[in-house]
């Protein structure tokens, strides 16, 4: 089904109020995102309301922005030093895991054989800001979605800093025993990755 997209420009206000009626179900999110990409003015009050992060609107300003990703990445590319230079800020656990989710596609993309924009917007220092804060899920008290995307982020990473590799399967390693069935799932894959 094709959404009926309308050119239409929102204040931060009207956009922070719009929010509220973010949910969960696909459907909802696909026709925000729409609205967001077809407007893309809107992305920096999009990023402007996540990183309000004691705020809970702002994990609905998450889950918004990674339905955006989901559905056109192009369409953050442009806004990539806002999202990298705040991320690690991002505390509530609805906002960590689109967050680290939205990580995880700019990583996939940069890492894809076909070539993309992504390639060309994803610097050195975003990539790095990236591995920062997928290493600070792992080792921190997350839920086990946010810990599973940053997994499979570094797995990708590693491929050009040399360093992660043997980091992350000490990780895997010592906190293997203790996580959560999915946790031990995608580690166990991981690993055996790692390990070949």
């Amino acid at each position: 089904m094709l959404l009926k997209v309308i050119k239409y420009s929102l204040t931060k206000e009207e956009l922070y109020k719009e929010l509220s009626y973010v949910n969960h179900s696909r459907e909802n999110r696909k026709k925000y995102a729409m609205l967001v990409i077809s407007n893309p003015d809107l992305i920096p009050k999009v990023l402007d309301i996540l990183f309000q992060v004691n705020d809970k609107t702002s994990c609905r300003a998450a889950w918004l922005l990674e339905f955006v990703a989901r559905e056109d990445l192009n369409s953050i590319l442009p806004y990539l030093d806002r999202f990298t230079e705040s991320m690690h800020t991002v505390h509530l656990d609805p906002a960590v895991r689109p967050v680290a989710k939205i990580c995880e596609y700019l990583i996939e993309a940069y890492y894809h054989r076909d070539d993309n924009h992504t390639k060309k917007h994803l610097i050195p220092e975003h990539k790095e800001k990236i591995i920062e804060l997928s290493f600070d899920y792992l080792i921190t008290n997350q839920k086990v979605a946010a810990k599973a995307y940053s997994m499979s982020t570094l797995y990708l990473l590693g491929r050009d800093y040399d360093w992660i590799h043997p980091e992350l399967v000490m990780i895997l390693e010592r906190d293997f025993n203790s996580g959560t069935a999915a946790f031990k799932a995608r580690a166990r894959h991981l690993l055996k990755k790692l390990k070949k």
